[in-house]
Protein backbone atom coordinates (compact mmCIF):
# COMPACT_ATOMS: atom_id res chain seq x y z
CA UNK A 1 0.00 0.00 0.00
CA UNK A 2 1.15 3.51 -0.77
CA UNK A 3 0.91 6.82 1.05
CA UNK A 4 -2.58 7.61 -0.28
CA UNK A 5 -3.71 4.50 -2.18
CA UNK A 6 -5.03 1.62 -0.09
CA UNK A 7 -6.23 -1.80 -1.20
CA UNK A 8 -9.04 -0.21 -3.21
CA UNK A 9 -8.15 3.31 -4.27
CA UNK A 10 -7.97 6.37 -2.04
CA UNK A 11 -10.40 6.61 0.87
CA UNK A 12 -10.92 9.07 3.73
CA UNK A 13 -13.50 11.21 5.49
CA UNK A 14 -14.84 13.58 2.83
CA UNK A 15 -13.47 17.11 3.22
CA UNK A 16 -10.42 15.91 5.11
CA UNK A 17 -7.04 15.44 3.45
CA UNK A 18 -6.52 13.85 0.97
CA UNK A 19 -10.17 14.28 -0.06
CA UNK A 20 -9.86 18.05 -0.46
CA UNK A 21 -10.23 20.00 -3.71
CA UNK A 22 -6.56 20.79 -4.36
CA UNK A 23 -5.43 17.19 -3.90
CA UNK A 24 -8.35 15.76 -5.89
CA UNK A 25 -7.66 18.10 -8.84
CA UNK A 26 -3.99 17.08 -8.81
CA UNK A 27 -4.96 13.42 -8.60
CA UNK A 28 -7.23 13.66 -11.65
CA UNK A 29 -4.62 15.57 -13.64
CA UNK A 30 -1.62 13.39 -12.75
CA UNK A 31 -3.44 10.05 -13.12
CA UNK A 32 -4.76 10.94 -16.58
CA UNK A 33 -1.42 12.33 -17.75
CA UNK A 34 0.31 9.11 -16.74
CA UNK A 35 -2.38 6.94 -18.33
CA UNK A 36 -2.06 8.93 -21.56
CA UNK A 37 1.73 8.63 -21.51
CA UNK A 38 1.58 4.88 -20.96
CA UNK A 39 -1.13 4.25 -23.54
CA UNK A 40 0.07 2.37 -26.62
CA UNK A 41 -3.40 1.69 -28.04
CA UNK A 42 -4.14 4.53 -30.47
CA UNK A 43 -7.77 3.41 -30.80
CA UNK A 44 -8.60 4.41 -27.20
CA UNK A 45 -10.67 7.57 -26.85
CA UNK A 46 -9.17 10.26 -24.57
CA UNK A 47 -12.21 10.14 -22.31
CA UNK A 48 -13.01 8.98 -18.78
CA UNK A 49 -16.22 7.30 -17.58
CA UNK A 50 -17.05 8.53 -14.05
CA UNK A 51 -19.69 7.25 -11.61
CA UNK A 52 -20.46 7.89 -7.96
CA UNK A 53 -22.48 6.30 -5.21
CA UNK A 54 -25.23 8.11 -3.27
CA UNK A 55 -23.13 9.99 -0.70
CA UNK A 56 -23.83 13.70 -0.24
CA UNK A 57 -20.13 14.46 -0.76
CA UNK A 58 -20.04 12.85 -4.22
CA UNK A 59 -20.94 15.90 -6.38
CA UNK A 60 -18.27 18.13 -4.79
CA UNK A 61 -15.59 15.47 -5.30
CA UNK A 62 -16.72 15.03 -8.90
CA UNK A 63 -16.45 18.79 -9.49
CA UNK A 64 -12.82 18.85 -8.32
CA UNK A 65 -11.91 15.59 -10.04
CA UNK A 66 -13.30 16.54 -13.46
CA UNK A 67 -11.32 19.82 -13.38
CA UNK A 68 -8.11 17.85 -12.96
CA UNK A 69 -9.03 15.30 -15.62
CA UNK A 70 -9.99 18.01 -18.12
CA UNK A 71 -6.72 19.83 -17.40
CA UNK A 72 -4.94 16.79 -18.85
CA UNK A 73 -6.88 17.26 -22.08
CA UNK A 74 -9.19 14.28 -21.51
CA UNK A 75 -12.98 14.47 -21.66
CA UNK A 76 -15.23 13.42 -18.76
CA UNK A 77 -18.49 11.49 -19.16
CA UNK A 78 -20.47 11.22 -15.92
CA UNK A 79 -23.02 8.42 -15.69
CA UNK A 80 -24.36 9.63 -12.31
CA UNK A 81 -25.12 7.26 -9.42
CA UNK A 82 -24.12 3.83 -10.66
CA UNK A 83 -22.51 0.58 -9.43
CA UNK A 84 -18.72 0.43 -9.47
CA UNK A 85 -18.67 -2.59 -11.83
CA UNK A 86 -20.73 -0.68 -14.38
CA UNK A 87 -17.71 1.57 -14.91
CA UNK A 88 -15.39 -1.43 -15.37
CA UNK A 89 -17.79 -2.71 -18.04
CA UNK A 90 -18.48 0.62 -19.78
CA UNK A 91 -14.81 1.57 -20.03
CA UNK A 92 -14.28 -1.43 -22.30
CA UNK A 93 -17.61 -1.01 -24.06
CA UNK A 94 -16.92 2.64 -24.98
CA UNK A 95 -13.19 2.13 -25.67
CA UNK A 96 -12.35 4.79 -23.07
CA UNK A 97 -8.92 5.52 -21.64
CA UNK A 98 -10.03 4.77 -18.09
CA UNK A 99 -12.86 4.81 -15.57
CA UNK A 100 -13.17 6.37 -12.12
CA UNK A 101 -15.64 5.69 -9.31
CA UNK A 102 -16.28 8.10 -6.45
CA UNK A 103 -17.25 5.83 -3.58
CA UNK A 104 -16.22 4.55 -0.17
CA UNK A 105 -17.91 1.22 -0.81
CA UNK A 106 -19.14 -0.30 2.48
CA UNK A 107 -17.93 2.57 4.70
CA UNK A 108 -20.33 4.97 6.50
CA UNK A 109 -21.70 8.05 4.73
CA UNK A 110 -19.09 10.50 6.06
CA UNK A 111 -16.36 8.64 4.14
CA UNK A 112 -15.75 8.77 0.43
CA UNK A 113 -13.11 7.57 -1.98
CA UNK A 114 -11.75 7.52 -5.52
CA UNK A 115 -10.88 4.34 -7.42
CA UNK A 116 -9.56 3.91 -10.93
CA UNK A 117 -10.07 1.34 -13.67
CA UNK A 118 -7.78 0.89 -16.67
CA UNK A 119 -9.18 0.61 -20.21
CA UNK A 120 -9.24 -3.17 -19.59
CA UNK A 121 -11.62 -2.78 -16.65
CA UNK A 122 -8.94 -3.70 -14.09
CA UNK A 123 -7.59 -1.77 -11.10
CA UNK A 124 -4.39 0.25 -11.49
CA UNK A 125 -1.14 -1.65 -10.88
CA UNK A 126 0.54 -0.71 -7.59
CA UNK A 127 3.63 0.58 -9.35
CA UNK A 128 1.48 3.12 -11.18
CA UNK A 129 -0.27 4.14 -7.97
CA UNK A 130 3.19 4.78 -6.45
CA UNK A 131 4.21 6.81 -9.49
CA UNK A 132 1.03 8.93 -9.29
CA UNK A 133 1.64 9.61 -5.60
CA UNK A 134 5.21 10.72 -6.25
CA UNK A 135 4.21 13.13 -9.03
CA UNK A 136 1.39 14.67 -6.96
CA UNK A 137 3.94 15.47 -4.23
CA UNK A 138 6.04 17.53 -6.65
CA UNK A 139 3.22 19.17 -8.65
CA UNK A 140 2.81 22.90 -7.90
CA UNK A 141 -0.53 23.48 -9.62
CA UNK A 142 -2.97 22.12 -12.19
CA UNK A 143 -3.30 23.80 -15.64
CA UNK A 144 -6.53 25.31 -16.96
CA UNK A 145 -9.09 22.64 -18.00
CA UNK A 146 -9.43 22.10 -21.75
CA UNK A 147 -11.36 18.83 -22.02
CA UNK A 148 -15.17 18.64 -22.02
CA UNK A 149 -17.64 17.48 -19.37
CA UNK A 150 -20.91 15.74 -20.25
CA UNK A 151 -23.51 13.67 -18.42
CA UNK A 152 -24.86 10.54 -20.08
CA UNK A 153 -26.80 8.33 -17.68
CA UNK A 154 -28.26 6.43 -20.64
CA UNK A 155 -24.94 4.58 -20.89
CA UNK A 156 -26.14 2.54 -17.91
CA UNK A 157 -28.68 0.85 -20.16
CA UNK A 158 -25.81 -0.97 -21.89
CA UNK A 159 -24.59 -2.30 -18.53
CA UNK A 160 -28.11 -3.45 -17.64
CA UNK A 161 -28.44 -5.26 -20.97
CA UNK A 162 -25.10 -6.94 -20.31
CA UNK A 163 -26.32 -8.20 -16.90
CA UNK A 164 -29.52 -9.52 -18.48
CA UNK A 165 -27.49 -11.39 -21.10
CA UNK A 166 -25.53 -13.41 -18.51
CA UNK A 167 -28.47 -15.54 -17.32
CA UNK A 168 -31.36 -17.61 -18.67
CA UNK A 169 -34.45 -15.50 -18.00
CA UNK A 170 -36.78 -18.51 -18.39
CA UNK A 171 -35.03 -20.19 -15.46
CA UNK A 172 -35.47 -17.20 -13.15
CA UNK A 173 -38.91 -15.94 -14.18
CA UNK A 174 -41.35 -15.85 -11.25
CA UNK A 175 -38.66 -16.41 -8.62
CA UNK A 176 -39.33 -14.46 -5.45
CA UNK A 177 -36.31 -12.55 -4.16
CA UNK A 178 -35.51 -9.82 -1.63
CA UNK A 179 -33.08 -7.07 -2.62
CA UNK A 180 -31.36 -4.85 -0.04
CA UNK A 181 -29.77 -2.00 -2.01
CA UNK A 182 -27.93 -0.42 0.96
CA UNK A 183 -29.41 2.97 -0.01
CA UNK A 184 -26.50 3.03 -2.42
CA UNK A 185 -25.46 2.72 -6.03
CA UNK A 186 -27.59 -0.35 -6.85
CA UNK A 187 -30.93 1.22 -5.88
CA UNK A 188 -32.10 1.63 -9.48
CA UNK A 189 -30.03 -0.75 -11.60
CA UNK A 190 -30.48 -3.89 -9.46
CA UNK A 191 -34.22 -3.40 -9.12
CA UNK A 192 -34.67 -2.82 -12.86
CA UNK A 193 -32.56 -5.85 -13.85
CA UNK A 194 -34.26 -8.33 -11.51
CA UNK A 195 -37.68 -7.00 -12.51
CA UNK A 196 -36.87 -7.23 -16.25
CA UNK A 197 -36.00 -10.89 -15.72
CA UNK A 198 -39.57 -11.42 -14.56
CA UNK A 199 -38.76 -12.03 -10.91
CA UNK A 200 -41.04 -11.19 -8.02
CA UNK A 201 -38.94 -8.59 -6.22
CA UNK A 202 -39.30 -7.19 -2.70
CA UNK A 203 -37.01 -4.17 -2.34
CA UNK A 204 -35.62 -2.54 0.79
CA UNK A 205 -33.06 0.22 1.46
CA UNK A 206 -33.57 1.80 -1.98
CA UNK A 207 -34.25 5.39 -0.89
CA UNK A 208 -30.86 7.10 -0.64
CA UNK A 209 -30.80 10.57 0.92
CA UNK A 210 -27.05 11.22 0.89
CA UNK A 211 -26.56 10.22 4.53
CA UNK A 212 -28.15 6.76 4.88
CA UNK A 213 -25.87 4.69 2.64
CA UNK A 214 -24.92 1.41 4.42
CA UNK A 215 -26.67 2.60 7.60
CA UNK A 216 -27.78 -0.63 9.31
CA UNK A 217 -28.36 -2.15 5.85
CA UNK A 218 -26.31 -3.59 3.02
CA UNK A 219 -23.67 -6.30 2.86
CA UNK A 220 -22.26 -5.47 6.31
CA UNK A 221 -25.67 -5.38 8.00
CA UNK A 222 -27.74 -8.20 6.52
CA UNK A 223 -30.01 -9.04 9.47
CA UNK A 224 -33.06 -7.14 8.18
CA UNK A 225 -32.66 -8.65 4.70
CA UNK A 226 -32.43 -12.14 6.20
CA UNK A 227 -35.58 -11.62 8.27
CA UNK A 228 -37.43 -10.12 5.31
CA UNK A 229 -36.50 -13.12 3.15
CA UNK A 230 -38.28 -15.43 5.64
CA UNK A 231 -41.22 -13.06 6.12
CA UNK A 232 -41.80 -12.77 2.36
CA UNK A 233 -41.34 -16.54 1.81
CA UNK A 234 -38.70 -15.62 -0.76
CA UNK A 235 -36.49 -18.14 -2.55
CA UNK A 236 -33.42 -16.08 -1.66
CA UNK A 237 -32.37 -12.63 -0.48
CA UNK A 238 -29.42 -10.43 -1.45
CA UNK A 239 -27.71 -7.48 0.24
CA UNK A 240 -25.39 -5.29 -1.84
CA UNK A 241 -22.88 -2.85 -0.39
CA UNK A 242 -22.83 0.89 -1.06
CA UNK A 243 -21.21 0.71 -4.49
CA UNK A 244 -22.65 -2.73 -5.42
CA UNK A 245 -19.37 -4.49 -6.07
CA UNK A 246 -20.10 -7.05 -3.37
CA UNK A 247 -23.09 -9.16 -2.29
CA UNK A 248 -24.11 -11.31 0.66
CA UNK A 249 -27.06 -13.71 0.26
CA UNK A 250 -29.64 -15.36 2.52
CA UNK A 251 -31.29 -18.75 1.98
CA UNK A 252 -35.03 -19.32 2.34
CA UNK A 253 -34.53 -20.02 6.06
CA UNK A 254 -32.98 -16.58 6.53
CA UNK A 255 -29.46 -17.88 7.10
CA UNK A 256 -26.59 -15.78 5.79
CA UNK A 257 -24.57 -17.05 2.83
CA UNK A 258 -21.38 -15.03 2.56
CA UNK A 259 -18.78 -14.82 -0.20
CA UNK A 260 -17.21 -18.13 0.83
CA UNK A 261 -20.59 -19.88 0.50
CA UNK A 262 -21.33 -18.29 -2.88
CA UNK A 263 -17.86 -18.98 -4.32
CA UNK A 264 -17.69 -22.59 -3.08
CA UNK A 265 -21.18 -23.48 -4.32
CA UNK A 266 -20.70 -21.72 -7.65
CA UNK A 267 -17.28 -23.30 -8.19
CA UNK A 268 -18.64 -26.82 -7.72
CA UNK A 269 -21.63 -26.11 -9.97
CA UNK A 270 -19.21 -24.79 -12.60
CA UNK A 271 -17.03 -27.88 -12.19
CA UNK A 272 -20.08 -30.07 -12.86
CA UNK A 273 -20.82 -28.10 -16.03
CA UNK A 274 -17.19 -28.15 -17.22
CA UNK A 275 -16.84 -24.39 -16.75
CA UNK A 276 -14.21 -24.38 -13.98
CA UNK A 277 -10.83 -23.75 -15.58
CA UNK A 278 -7.98 -25.65 -13.98
CA UNK A 279 -10.36 -27.03 -11.33
CA UNK A 280 -9.24 -24.15 -9.12
CA UNK A 281 -10.85 -21.25 -7.28
CA UNK A 282 -9.19 -18.14 -5.87
CA UNK A 283 -9.87 -17.12 -2.28
CA UNK A 284 -8.15 -14.66 0.05
CA UNK A 285 -6.33 -15.41 3.28
CA UNK A 286 -9.51 -14.34 5.12
CA UNK A 287 -11.54 -17.25 3.68
CA UNK A 288 -12.89 -19.70 6.26
CA UNK A 289 -10.79 -22.81 6.71
CA UNK A 290 -13.94 -24.94 6.46
CA UNK A 291 -14.59 -23.56 2.98
CA UNK A 292 -11.00 -24.11 1.86
CA UNK A 293 -11.05 -27.73 3.07
CA UNK A 294 -14.49 -28.38 1.53
CA UNK A 295 -13.34 -27.27 -1.90
CA UNK A 296 -10.18 -29.37 -1.70
CA UNK A 297 -12.15 -32.43 -0.59
CA UNK A 298 -14.35 -32.01 -3.68
CA UNK A 299 -11.52 -31.78 -6.18
CA UNK A 300 -11.17 -28.01 -6.38
CA UNK A 301 -7.73 -26.61 -5.56
CA UNK A 302 -7.56 -23.25 -3.82
CA UNK A 303 -5.25 -20.37 -4.68
CA UNK A 304 -4.95 -17.97 -1.71
CA UNK A 305 -4.18 -14.27 -2.15
CA UNK A 306 -3.85 -11.28 0.12
CA UNK A 307 -7.02 -9.26 0.80
CA UNK A 308 -8.33 -7.04 -2.01
CA UNK A 309 -10.32 -7.95 -5.11
CA UNK A 310 -7.57 -6.58 -7.36
CA UNK A 311 -5.26 -9.32 -6.01
CA UNK A 312 -7.97 -11.90 -6.69
CA UNK A 313 -8.28 -10.52 -10.22
CA UNK A 314 -4.51 -10.72 -10.75
CA UNK A 315 -4.44 -14.36 -9.59
CA UNK A 316 -7.35 -15.26 -11.89
CA UNK A 317 -5.57 -13.67 -14.86
CA UNK A 318 -2.19 -15.19 -14.04
CA UNK A 319 -3.52 -18.76 -13.90
CA UNK A 320 -6.38 -18.30 -16.39
CA UNK A 321 -9.03 -19.32 -13.83
CA UNK A 322 -12.80 -18.84 -13.74
CA UNK A 323 -13.93 -17.73 -10.29
CA UNK A 324 -12.55 -16.11 -7.18
CA UNK A 325 -13.37 -13.63 -4.49
CA UNK A 326 -13.53 -12.61 -0.88
CA UNK A 327 -15.54 -13.67 2.15
CA UNK A 328 -16.93 -10.11 2.20
CA UNK A 329 -18.79 -10.76 -1.07
CA UNK A 330 -16.43 -9.35 -3.72
CA UNK A 331 -16.78 -12.12 -6.30
CA UNK A 332 -15.35 -12.25 -9.81
CA UNK A 333 -16.92 -14.46 -12.46
CA UNK A 334 -14.08 -13.96 -14.93
CA UNK A 335 -16.07 -15.24 -17.91
CA UNK A 336 -18.12 -12.04 -17.60
CA UNK A 337 -16.11 -9.48 -15.66
CA UNK A 338 -12.63 -8.57 -14.46
CA UNK A 339 -13.81 -7.06 -11.18
CA UNK A 340 -16.18 -7.81 -8.32
CA UNK A 341 -19.82 -7.27 -9.29
CA UNK A 342 -22.53 -7.75 -6.69
CA UNK A 343 -25.50 -7.79 -9.05
CA UNK A 344 -23.79 -10.13 -11.53
CA UNK A 345 -22.72 -12.47 -8.69
CA UNK A 346 -26.25 -12.56 -7.26
CA UNK A 347 -27.66 -13.47 -10.69
CA UNK A 348 -25.05 -16.17 -11.34
CA UNK A 349 -25.47 -17.79 -7.92
CA UNK A 350 -29.26 -17.63 -8.17
CA UNK A 351 -29.11 -19.31 -11.56
CA UNK A 352 -26.86 -22.12 -10.26
CA UNK A 353 -29.24 -22.76 -7.36
CA UNK A 354 -32.34 -22.70 -9.57
CA UNK A 355 -30.72 -25.01 -12.10
CA UNK A 356 -29.88 -27.51 -9.34
CA UNK A 357 -33.55 -27.88 -8.42
CA UNK A 358 -32.59 -27.60 -4.74
CA UNK A 359 -33.36 -24.83 -2.22
CA UNK A 360 -30.64 -22.34 -1.34
CA UNK A 361 -30.39 -23.89 2.15
CA UNK A 362 -28.97 -27.07 0.59
CA UNK A 363 -25.89 -25.11 -0.45
CA UNK A 364 -25.58 -23.54 3.00
CA UNK A 365 -25.40 -27.00 4.59
CA UNK A 366 -22.57 -28.43 2.48
CA UNK A 367 -19.66 -27.50 4.71
CA UNK A 368 -19.03 -26.78 8.37
CA UNK A 369 -17.76 -23.32 9.15
CA UNK A 370 -14.83 -23.28 11.55
CA UNK A 371 -15.43 -21.04 14.56
CA UNK A 372 -13.93 -17.77 13.43
CA UNK A 373 -13.39 -14.42 15.10
CA UNK A 374 -12.35 -11.24 13.33
CA UNK A 375 -11.36 -8.29 15.49
CA UNK A 376 -10.49 -4.78 14.35
CA UNK A 377 -8.10 -3.05 16.72
CA UNK A 378 -7.90 0.74 16.35
CA UNK A 379 -4.34 1.96 15.71
CA UNK A 380 -2.81 5.42 15.44
CA UNK A 381 0.02 4.29 13.15
CA UNK A 382 0.91 1.16 11.19
CA UNK A 383 4.49 -0.01 11.77
CA UNK A 384 5.24 -2.94 9.42
CA UNK A 385 4.40 -6.11 11.32
CA UNK A 386 7.82 -7.60 10.66
CA UNK A 387 9.47 -4.61 12.37
CA UNK A 388 7.61 -5.16 15.65
CA UNK A 389 10.11 -7.00 17.90
CA UNK A 390 9.18 -10.67 18.31
CA UNK A 391 5.56 -10.20 17.24
CA UNK A 392 5.34 -12.39 14.13
CA UNK A 393 7.45 -15.23 15.62
CA UNK A 394 5.18 -15.23 18.69
CA UNK A 395 2.08 -15.39 16.45
CA UNK A 396 3.66 -18.28 14.52
CA UNK A 397 4.22 -20.15 17.81
CA UNK A 398 0.59 -19.60 18.80
CA UNK A 399 -0.58 -20.99 15.46
CA UNK A 400 1.77 -23.96 15.82
CA UNK A 401 0.12 -24.65 19.18
CA UNK A 402 -3.22 -25.11 17.38
CA UNK A 403 -1.78 -28.34 15.92
CA UNK A 404 -2.98 -27.84 12.36
CA UNK A 405 -6.59 -27.31 13.48
CA UNK A 406 -6.61 -23.55 13.23
CA UNK A 407 -4.90 -20.51 11.83
CA UNK A 408 -4.12 -16.86 12.58
CA UNK A 409 -4.08 -14.00 10.07
CA UNK A 410 -2.89 -10.55 11.16
CA UNK A 411 -2.90 -7.58 8.77
CA UNK A 412 -3.59 -3.88 8.67
CA UNK A 413 -6.75 -2.63 7.00
CA UNK A 414 -6.03 -1.08 3.62
CA UNK A 415 -8.76 1.55 4.05
CA UNK A 416 -9.02 2.27 7.80
CA UNK A 417 -6.65 2.88 10.76
CA UNK A 418 -7.16 -0.62 12.10
CA UNK A 419 -5.27 -3.86 12.69
CA UNK A 420 -7.38 -6.85 11.69
CA UNK A 421 -6.88 -10.11 13.57
CA UNK A 422 -8.51 -13.29 12.24
CA UNK A 423 -8.42 -16.47 14.32
CA UNK A 424 -10.03 -19.75 13.27
CA UNK A 425 -10.05 -23.11 15.00
CA UNK A 426 -12.10 -26.19 15.76
CA UNK A 427 -13.07 -24.96 19.23
CA UNK A 428 -14.51 -21.55 20.03
CA UNK A 429 -12.83 -21.43 23.43
CA UNK A 430 -9.43 -21.86 21.82
CA UNK A 431 -10.25 -19.18 19.23
CA UNK A 432 -11.17 -16.66 21.96
CA UNK A 433 -8.04 -17.42 23.96
CA UNK A 434 -5.72 -17.09 20.97
CA UNK A 435 -7.43 -13.86 19.85
CA UNK A 436 -6.85 -12.26 23.25
CA UNK A 437 -3.22 -13.35 23.24
CA UNK A 438 -2.51 -11.99 19.74
CA UNK A 439 -4.04 -8.61 20.65
CA UNK A 440 -2.05 -8.55 23.92
CA UNK A 441 1.17 -9.34 22.07
CA UNK A 442 0.56 -6.57 19.52
CA UNK A 443 -0.20 -3.95 22.17
CA UNK A 444 2.78 -4.99 24.31
CA UNK A 445 5.31 -5.14 21.47
CA UNK A 446 4.20 -1.89 19.81
CA UNK A 447 4.71 -0.19 23.18
CA UNK A 448 8.37 -1.22 22.86
CA UNK A 449 8.60 0.79 19.61
CA UNK A 450 7.32 4.03 21.18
Amino acid sequence: MGKYFGTDGIRAVAGQFPLVDEFIEKLGYVALRQLQQRNTDVSLKPQVIVAQDSRASGPAILAALEKGIRASGADVISIGIAPTPSVAYLVKKTNSLCGIVISASHNPAEFNGIKFFTHLGTKLPEEMEDSIEQEIETLASVPVPVGSFTQDEKLLEAYEQFLLSTVDASLLRGTKVVLDCANGASYQVAVRVFAQLGMNVTVTAAKPDGTNINKNVGALHTQFMQELTVKEHAFMGFSFDGDADRVIAADEKGRQLDGDNIIASSALCMKEQGLLRGNKAVLTIMANLGCINYLKENGVDVVLTTVGDKYVSEALEKEDLSIGGETSGHIIFRRFSSTGDGILSALQFLQFVKRSGKPASFFGDQWKRYPSKLKAVAVTHKPPLDTIPGFLPAVAELEKGMHGKGRIVVRYSGTEPKLRILVEGEQEEMVDRVMQEVERLYQAQTEVLK
